[in-house]
């Protein structure tokens, strides 16, 4: 591997090395050592199997609240209700936390999303209460997460969205559990070019002893190399295990194929390659290459637009920018069309609501005040609605929230 910019930062180093299969990725981040940097470069890879897998969708779980005092949205909507129609939309509670008792703010809790009511009966444990059946989803940034039951806890409390009370139990089954088994078992390094630090890790595989194990532990982030040699942080994809195993790769004299054994995390959407050839020789040439995308593959691609966002001066307060918004169906086409209106085809300027307001602080391309032309303005206005956002899990972004929040940043947005 050479780098012949070694004293510049990683972004703006150009990668060569002499194979006639190029690298597509760069894999950095830090070996089991103590005195590891956290951020070295760790290999080249020509590819990287197993970095990419469409996972089927997340099943809904159930929870029982046992000994449930209901109180609130939630008593109000069993009063309301006959058996028959628990289980069905009719039955829905939306979004609730489990909190521990006492004042706010909470020091413990998990939000339980899109919940349903399924049944309730009279509790065997806790005469004078009941036991209520759920089904929805516990909040995670990952299916693999665990969810540690608080120690000190024997009751707990429910709020709603509103942060209302909506009842209390002696205790909820189904929404703790232990770190779940990644989806993706191995990832395979191919046509590798290990550095100094994963070469040392390969020394000792297949040695058990607790101090090797340690030395194989890898924790990496990827970097997608374009034909240049240059690279860009992939969010969200990395490689975090331990070094299992090489052998000569085919893809040329002195590469290796390098066997990692996952530790967590979900595997990142397999649609994410055709997303980074459009940055494969430069910059998308033109707007709206993501029009064609879903909702996660919109996200994607803003997230790839972060990854290879380069730093330049805002623009002059009071510039007019023209946002193409012919294809703004859903939040997500939001922030791939303002990226664009901003700072051009492929251009970033947010990929959620915490990322936008840090945007429209400035040093992201534009400074306020400044004016947005929001052309065809009237497709987000017909499909950012109220509701409830089964994708966020969440209350939806609607297009008046969206106005609000730009002209609270003293952005003029003119409505076309």
């Amino acid at each position: 591997m050479v780098n012949p910019d070694g004293g510049l930062q990683q972004e703006k180093r150009r990668w060569t090395w002499e194979h006639p299969v190029g690298p597509r990725w760069l894999l950095s981040g830090s070996i089991g050592f103590d005195d590891s940097s956290d951020d070295a470069p760790l290999a080249l890879c020509a590819d990287i199997e197993g970095l990419f897998a469409d996972l089927p969708p997340r099943p809904r779980e159930r929870f029982t609240l046992v000994g449930c005092t209901p109180a609130g949205a939630l008593a109000h909507l069993l009063d309301r209700l006959p058996a028959e129609a628990l289980g069905t939309d009719r039955a829905w509670l939306g979004n609730i936390s489990l909190t521990a008792p006492g004042a706010p703010p909470y020091r413990w809790g998990e939000d339980l999303c899109d919940v349903v009511v399924h049944a309730r009966r009279p509790s065997t444990t806790m005469p004078g209460t009941v036991d209520v059946d759920l089904a929805g989803f516990v909040w995670l940034m990952d299916r693999t997460d665990a969810v540690v039951r608080p120690g000190d806890v024997d009751e707990f409390v429910l709020l709603g969205e509103d942060g209302v009370a909506c009842g209390t139990c002696g205790d909820v089954t189904g929404v703790f559990r232990e770190q779940a088994t990644t989806p993706v078992l191995q990832v395979k390094l191919l046509g590798c070019r290990p550095e100094p630090a994963l070469l040392a890790a390969l020394e000792v595989s297949g040695q058990s002893s607790k101090a090797n194990l340690r030395r194989r532990l890898i924790s990496g982030e990827i970097h997608a190399v374009a034909d240049d040699g240059s690279t860009a942080q992939l969010i969200g994809a990395a490689v975090s295990g331990t070094v299992n195993a090489a052998g000569p790769s085919r893809l040329g004299e002195g590469l290796l194929d390098v066997t990692v054994d996952l530790g967590t995390r979900e595997p990142l959407p397999t649609g994410i390659p055709e997303i980074l050839e459009h940055w494969r020789t430069g910059r998308p040439s033109r707007r709206n290459l993501w029009a064609g995308y879903d909702r996660e593959l919109r996200h994607q691609w803003a997230g790839v637009a972060l990854g290879h966002r380069l730093s330049a001066p805002d623009g002059q307060p009071g510039t007019t920018y023209d946002l193409d918004g012919r294809f703004v169906t859903d939040v997500e086409g939001f922030y791939c069309a303002i990226g664009e209106a901003i700072n051009g085809p492929g251009g970033y300027f947010g990929w959620n609501l915490d990322a936008l307001e840090d945007c429209l602080r400035g040093k992201f391309g534009a400074r306020p005040p400044f004016h947005l032309a929001w052309h065809d303005s009237a497709v987000a206005r017909d499909h950012l609605v109220a509701g409830y956002d089964r994708r966020r899990l969440g209350p939806a972004i609607t297009f008046e929230y969206l106005l609000d929040m730009l002209r609270e940043h003293r952005i003029e947005v003119d409505l076309r």
